[in-house]
C-alpha cells in the first residue's frame, strides 16, 4: 500500500485562514476510500466562536456528510498539533489516524501538555504521525505572528 499525503490541501487551508486574518491552521479529513471528506481552516474570529478551529470545522462537515457522529477509518491532516479540545473531539469521532505538521509546545494536546490520547479516560486512541509538512507549517505560523508584533 502506498502513502498519499494530503498535507498540501491542509496547507492551502492554512494560507487561506491567514489571508482572512485567522491563525494559519488548516485541516483535511480523508475518507477510507481516499476522497477528501472535508477541509477547513481556522475561523474563530470570523465566526466569533472559540471552538471554530480547523479540526472542529472539518469534523463537523465530515460528520454531516457521513450522517454520523463517528468517522472510523478516516484520517486527519492538520498543519498544527491539535489542542486538547480538538484532540478530544477527534477521539470522540473515532478518527483512525492523525498526521500533523508543526508541534505546538504552548497549546498542543497530543505530544505536549495534557497528552489527551495517553489519558486513561480516552476511549479511542488514533495513530499519530508528526512532522508532516512541518517546515512550511512552522514558516506560515512564524510569518503570521511576526506580522502582528
Amino acid at each position: 500500500m502506498s502513502f498519499t499525503s494530503y498535507m498540501d490541501i491542509a496547507l492551502e487551508e492554512a494560507r487561506a485562514a491567514a489571508a482572512r486574518g485567522e491563525v494559519p491552521v488548516g485541516a483535511v479529513i480523508v475518507a477510507p476510500d481516499g476522497s477528501v471528506a472535508a477541509r477547513s481552516g481556522n475561523r474563530t474570529r470570523e465566526l466569533a466562536d472559540p471552538t471554530a478551529h480547523a479540526e472542529i470545522l472539518a469534523l463537523r462537515a465530515a460528520c454531516a456528510a457521513a450522517g454520523s457522529e463517528r468517522l472510523p477509518g478516516h484520517d486527519l491532516y492538520v498543519t498544527l498539533e491539535p489542542c486538547p479540545m480538538c484532540a478530544s473531539a477527534l477521539s470522540q469521532a473515532r478518527i483512525a489516524r492523525i498526521y500533523y505538521g508543526a508541534a505546538d509546545p504552548k497549546s498542543g494536546g497530543v505530544a505536549q501538555g495534557p497528552r489527551i490520547f495517553a489519558h486513561p479516560q480516552c476511549h479511542h486512541v488514533p495513530e499519530v504521525y508528526d512532522g508532516i509538512g512541518a517546515r512550511e507549517a512552522e514558516a506560515l505560523l512564524r510569518a503570521f505572528f511576526a506580522a502582528r508584533r
